[in-house]
């Protein structure tokens, strides 16, 4: 974006790779509620930070760091959880605000609300093991899903004691037979079919492990989900994930327009 704004939603990767439309309609509900939220689709560099390549780390970040200063923004609203680590620590200047923090303080879109009430599912909720020691984040999430009205169960290690889905640490890469058993030894643990995960990756490695997952976003935005929903897969290949990020960067101009 080319104007200025005082606060700014980036979305991360994963979930424009995943899910465009979600994107857009979260843009379009802050810019509802929060009048004037800007967006910026750009990678922090958490990635490069993981596989210890500290130089290149610092150059995108210093990159990221720029685009925001440039929109003058005093506010980042964040959907990811990397990000929101990575964030709070290398930008001092801004607010970071995690959008699952949120959504309680501005409420739910009214035609969601209760939307679940009728499901009959009952979801698992996978806690993101980078905020594991976040608990308004967990708070914000369960409030969103009791507003829903979706039913929901807590897996053996929830919250503060989450497992990682097999995704974190640039693993999936690095060595995907390990990733593959820590995404298994994650969901056997699970009673549930059904999983509710806030990361867009961790939904892949709830899926790769043998659950039917949706992204939270998936719950506030599409549905109702039971039973008989289709639900979404895994990507059948890189070229949809970075299809999808290309659709997410026009919807985001579209609405900033």
């Amino acid at each position: 974006m080319t104007t200025k704004t005082k606060r700014v939603f980036i979305p991360g990767c994963s979930l424009p790779s995943y899910n465009p439309e979600a994107v857009k309609k979260t843009l379009e509900y802050l810019q509802e509620k929060l009048p004037g939220t800007g967006a910026i689709l750009k990678c922090c560099g958490k990635p490069t930070k993981a596989l210890g390549q500290v130089d290149k780390f610092k150059k995108r970040y210093a990159e990221f760091q720029q685009e925001v200063d440039r929109v003058g923004a005093e506010e980042i609203i964040v959907a990811c959880q990397s990000c929101f680590l990575t964030m709070s620590e290398y930008s001092p200047n801004q607010k970071v605000t995690s959008l699952w923090e949120l959504f309680p303080q501005i409420g739910l879109p009214k035609g969601a609300v209760g939307i679940g009430k009728n499901s009959d599912i009952v979801f698992a909720v996978h806690d993101s093991c980078s905020t594991r020691n976040k608990s308004s984040i967990h708070d914000g999430i369960r409030w969103i899903i009791k507003e829903l009205g979706y039913k929901i169960e807590e897996p053996p290690h929830t919250r503060e004691k989450t497992r990682c889905c097999g995704f974190g640490g640039m693993v999936v890469p690095a060595n995907p037979d390990l990733a593959l058993r820590v995404m298994k030894r994650r969901t056997d643990e699970i009673e549930s079919d059904y999983i509710v995960a806030y990361c867009a990756a961790c939904r892949e490695s709830m899926v790769k492990g043998g659950k039917k997952s949706v992204h939270i976003l998936d719950l506030l935005f599409d549905g109702p989900w039971d039973s008989r929903s289709k639900f979404p897969e895994v990507p059948n290949s890189p070229i949809t994930s970075w299809a999808n990020r290309y659709k997410s960067k026009k919807n985001i101009n579209k609405v900033l327009k």
